[in-house]
This record gives structure tokens, sequence and C-alpha cells, in this order.
């Protein structure tokens, strides 16, 4: 498919049309990096030394994060540490460990779901650095966008952190205008103003800069009316994109890092508290409320996030599954009063908790139901909730429960899966109705039986050294496997050998006596008949006749018991 590029996209306007218009705040945290290791060692804060941060690259050691005295001296990331040691002799220089770096900030951007449910590291330029929160639908809760944008960087700015911050309609214009033009706010339509800014400003890698400054073009209008072709074939389509991405023609969309909840509740507390007990308490108030929320729209939900912020920029998510639609308050507290039990001993306020937020997401609708003696549920409510329970306790995948399969085979007719999960319904061709054994070996284990006729129920079988005589059978039953299916065919070990003239050397797992040769290759099977059988002990077996009887390689298999 060829891509026919105009010197504008006529296109693509209609479409931007189209899609629903977001709101974004882009923060840029410059010095996060060296400002948290500060805060992290007190003997570093107290020194007063300039600090910077390094790491090696291609063979040489470069500077990754300096802060604000070493910015002063003209000093900055992309700086041989040589140089900067002979600029600034006092300089105190560390190896960067990113790992530690980044999940430290991956962890303080959790902390600004405070401002916004939706947010998300901006990994582009840097791991750490820039903040991407959407706002839609929330700024509304502060005042409006210029006050949240206030309340953010003010909170910022009284942990000691220097940050900056804009406000757009596309993650790329916000970020440009974080960087060049702090504080701005900008409708729909960013053209006018990023029109001014360098073309530094759209996420660039540093060769695709120095190439369009060699070109003349050192504006981001620049651009609107240079060829695109030509500017695709010069330095990629990753330029027209983040181009179009920053004047909003084409959507970007961030990757949340905590789970998005659809409705939530929430309180604020004028002191913070730091007692479980408290947390817990709240939790239940905060149940009530939401559930209040989505009975008033008639909904429930299956997923349930509880968000506690600390005053210290942390936050503590947990979170519960519902097997069910549920909006019951009771429930709800008693499915974190157990996930909590779990973590008493890993409890830590920190300095304190100021927020606690508890939130609903896989919303559906729910219809009222009838609560009392008449609810019409034959108990099957506390099991459902007896499940929940043990399920948020235990983990997902330690209660399971067993489901039909839409297969006539044995092997294949059931399968587990969490009771967390809602019930899929009956699939076609289950054979529930059919009387089954309760117990199935794990492959069917082949026997020697005797019958009065190749087809006629077996009147008697010799399994592992034990001789059973029947006095009842019932059958066949003939099963095949489903042709339709793309499945790979089932194999069964093949029968004893018949030939008991021959020398016996080794004993083989079923206790019979086999030949000093290679074991024979597993075959596929085409149908099987079963028989039920029972003993003259009262024992019932299920076991069958693989293929017709007298070809090759046709045997008799025990495959399960019913008692």
């Amino acid at each position: 498919m060829v891509s026919n590029w105009s010197n504008a996209p006529k296109d693509t306007a209609p479409l931007a049309s189209l899609l629903p218009q977001r709101r974004y705040l882009v923060l840029n945290l410059p010095r996060w990096a060296t400002d948290c290791l500060k805060r992290r060692d007190p003997a570093l804060l107290a020194s007063g030394r300039p600090f910077a941060l390094y790491e090696k690259q291609k063979s040489a050691l470069k500077l990754v994060a300096v802060d604000a005295s070493v910015s002063r001296i003209n000093v900055w990331p992309g700086h041989n540490l040589t140089d900067a040691r002979a600029l600034i002799p006092n300089l105190e220089a560390r190896e960067i460990d990113r790992p530690l770096v980044e999940s430290l900030f991956a962890d303080f951007a959790d902390w600004h779901s405070y401002a916004s449910p939706i947010v998300a590291v901006l990994p582009d330029m840097s791991a750490f650095g820039d903040l991407a929160l959407d706002i839609t639908g929330v700024s509304h809760l502060f005042g409006g966008e210029e006050k949240i944008l206030k309340s953010v960087l003010g909170r910022l700015r009284e942990l000691g952190l220097e940050a900056s911050g804009a406000i757009a309609s596309s993650i790329g214009a916000a970020w440009a205008l974080a960087q060049h033009r702090p504080g701005a706010i900008i409708g729909e339509e960013p053209d006018v103003i990023l029109a001014e800014l360098p073309v530094s400003a759209l996420r660039l890698t540093p060769e695709q800069v120095a190439t369009l400054q060699q070109l003349g073009l050192k504006r981001i209008g620049q651009l609107y009316a240079y060829p695109r072709k030509s500017l695709q074939a010069r330095l990629g389509a990753s330029l027209i994109l983040r181009l179009d991405q920053a004047r909003g023609l084409i959507d970007e969309s961030i990757k949340p890092r905590l789970p998005a909840p659809e409705r939530f509740v929430e309180r604020r507390f004028a002191e913070p508290i730091s007692l479980l007990d408290s947390v817990m308490e709240t939790t239940r108030d905060l149940a009530i409320r939401l559930s209040g929320l989505l009975e008033a729209e008639g909904m429930g939900a299956q997923a349930f996030h509880l968000m506690v912020y600390r005053v210290d920029h942390k936050v503590m998510c947990l979170s519960v599954r519902a097997a069910r639609t549920t909006r019951d308050p009771a429930h709800l507290a008693r499915l974190f009063a157990n996930r909590a039990e779990r973590l008493t001993g890993e409890f830590d306020a920190g300095f304190g908790i100021d927020m606690i937020r508890l939130g609903a997401a896989e919303v559906s609708a729910l219809d009222p139901l009838q609560a009392g003696a008449f609810d019409g549920q034959g108990g099957s409510g506390d099991l459902i909730r007896l499940h929940d329970r043990m399920a948020n306790r235990l983990g997902e995948t330690a209660v399971l429960r067993t489901t039909a399969v839409g297969s006539h085979m044995p092997e294949r007719a059931a399968r587990l899966e969490p009771v967390i999960q809602p019930p899929a319904p009956p699939a076609a061709g289950t054979v529930a109705d059919r009387k089954r054994p309760l117990r199935l070996l794990p492959s069917p284990e082949p026997i020697r039986v005797t019958a009065e006729v190749p087809e006629g129920p077996p009147a008697d079988m010799t399994w592992r050294r034990v001789t059973y005589r029947f006095v009842k059978a019932a059958g066949p039953e003939r099963l095949g496997e489903e042709w339709w299916l793309d499945q790979a065919p089932l194999t069964i070990d093949p029968p004893p050998g018949k030939d008991e003239e021959k020398p016996r050397t080794k004993k083989s797992r079923y206790g019979w006596d086999e030949e000093d040769e290679p074991p024979l290759p597993r075959r596929s099977m085409l149908f099987r008949d079963y028989y039920t059988a029972e003993d003259d002990g009262g024992r019932r077996f299920w076991l069958f006749h693989d293929g017709l009887p007298g070809t090759e390689g046709a045997g008799w298999y025990l495959h399960g018991f019913f008692s």
C-alpha cells in the first residue's frame, strides 16, 4: 500500500475531529534523579556539594543527571565526567543505578493518581523525568485547569522538587510547552503556539534535530509547509508522526500504570492517619458510598481497587475481584479486610496517609435483586461470596472449578478454571447428562481382558498383576475424536505383547514383563468402545476397547473408576 503524502495532511483533519478531545497535563522534572537521591541520603544533602550521576557510554563516562548547582556552571547531561571534574573540583559524582532510579520514579508517578486516575511515565526522551496525566473530566474537581496545574506544581515544590508543566489537547503539545513554555494552557488547535517553538520540542533524536538545523529548519512552524515526502525520506516516518501527534492530528494515548477506575469515591483527611484499623474503617464507609453511586446508575463491578496515598509521595494499591458483578458494600469491605490481614506485617503508613480512594473497574449493568428469604438464589449467593473470599485470600489460581468442554473424549470433556471468573455458557456437545466415572487415570493403562467374542462385554481383566472377575457389564458406548476440531490427536501407550514364549528381561511400569526391545510408539485413536463393568467385590470400572477387534495395535485399556 502506497502512502500519498502531501504538504498538508488534508484527510487527517476530519478524522481528528471525530476523535474525543482529551486534555493532558505533562510534568517535566529535569533534576528528579539527583533530588530524589539527595532525599534518600541525608549525608549527601547535608554536604552541599554539587552532585551528578554518570554512566559508561561507548567507552566514556558521561553525565546523565545533574543538580541545579552543576547546571549553573554550564555543565549538563552528556558532558564527559573528566571535563566536569576539571570545571567543578568538589563535584560529588556517583554511577547511576538505572533500575533503582526508574523504579523509584514509577512509584512517584503512581502518587500523582490523586490528581487524575490515568497517570503514565513518558519514556520517549528519558525513563525518568516526564509524566503525563489525563485530566479529561477531572479538572473541575480542582476548580479548573489553571488551578489543577497550580496545585500539582505546588505540591511538588513543597517536596523540594524542581518541576514545570503545561496543559494541551495532545501529549506532544503539552510536553513541548512544559519544556519551553512552562505554565502554558492552550486549546484544541496548538499550531500557532507550536510554530514558534524549536524543533527539539517534538521529542526527536539528537541526530534528527541536527539534520533539521543543517537544513535551516529551526522552528516547528517551518515544517508545516515543507514537503512531507522530503522530510520522511531524509529523517524517517518518526518525524512526521511526532509532528502530527503534537498538532493533534494523530491520537496518542497513554497506558496508565495503576488500574484506571471507571467509578470512584475518595476521602481526604485534614490530618494524616497511620493505623490500619482506621484505613479499614474508611474503606467500609467508601464501600457504602461507592455502592450508592453504582446503584443510582443501575451498575455493578467485578474489580475494585483501594489506593492509599501517603504524604511522602507514595501510594499503596490493594485490588480484589468478584466472581459475579456486585455492589454489595458489606461483601466489598469483607474482601478488603481479608486481603489486609495478609499485609498486617508489611503495612507502613510512612509519615501518614492523607487520602484514600476506592474505585470500581469492569463496570456493567446490574439489575436490582430482592434481598431476604425469597431472593430466589437458592443459597448460591453465599457460595459465590465464599469463593470470592477464598480466591482473594489464597490467589485467583488457587481456587478452581471444573467446567464442561464441548468434546466427547473424556480427556478433553472438562477443564479447570478459576472460580473468580464468570462461568462460560455451556459448550455445545457436552456430555454432562451421561454417566461418567468419579476418577479418571492420568492416561489409559493397558489391561488384559477375556471376552466371549471380540465385540462382546469383558468377563474379566488383569490390571497391574491383579485379576478382576466381572459379574455385570454394560456397553458398548462408542466415542470418537471430533474430526472437525483443529487439535492434536490423542495418543495412548500400546497394549502388552501377546507372545508369551519370548524371554523377558525387564519389568514395565504396568507390572508385566516386556521384551528387551525398544517400546512400541504411542498410537493415535480413531474411536473407542467403552464398557462399564462391576466385579464380584462391588468395584465398578470404566474400560474401553481401542480400534476394530483383530486389527494390529488394537487392545483393551482401563480409564477410570466409578467407586
